[in-house]
């Protein structure tokens, strides 16, 4: 009885990802050499960052592709704390859309303060919390803190809706 050779599963999905970060990267990279150079007092010029994320992207991908000749595969995930044999709750996925579409349509009018904190309320409440007041106050820390932060501190305008000129 002669034991037949098995020949290893090519794994055709590990090699389209290794493709993809080489071209990414080389993508990267050819961006990277248009860049203009920046004042000659700057020690890091604007090309330097994307030079080493694109010249990473290509190694990762050469890596994964050596990985892969090797017969290296990933383990399967095991899953979390979920079981995996039940369907979408379309119910909840359909109100966590409905809150976000609020915020959409409500935001130039109220606001981010108000609609951030309506927002982070509304998905707490859709998603089991039963502690309204808690939710509402942690929505507000979180929309002012975060409106004063990209509006302050990064100047980026968000809309203010009927609190311009309160915040």
């Amino acid at each position: 009885m002669s034991a037949t050779p098995t020949t290893p599963l090519i794994d055709k999905a590990q090699y389209g990802l290794a493709a993809f970060l080489g071209l990414a990267g080389g993508y990267v990279l050819l961006d990277a050499a248009g860049l203009e150079d920046g004042f000659a007092d700057q020690p890091v010029q604007p090309y330097t960052l994307p030079y080493v994320v694109g010249a990473g992207l290509v190694v990762l991908g050469i890596l994964l592709a050596i990985a892969t000749a090797r017969g290296d595969r990933p383990e399967a995930e095991e899953g979390e704390d979920i079981d995996l044999t039940q369907g979408t709750d379309v119910r909840t996925v359909g109100l966590l859309a409905l809150v976000l579409v609020a915020n959409i349509v409500l935001i130039d009018f109220l606001g981010w303060a108000i609609t951030g904190a309506l927002l982070f309320a509304g998905s707490a409440v859709v998603l089991g919390s039963r502690s309204w007041l808690r939710d509402i106050a942690v929505g507000v820390a979180l929309s002012v803190g975060s409106w004063y932060g990209f509006y302050v501190g990064l100047g980026i305008p968000i809309p203010a809706g009927i609190l311009d000129g309160v915040l």
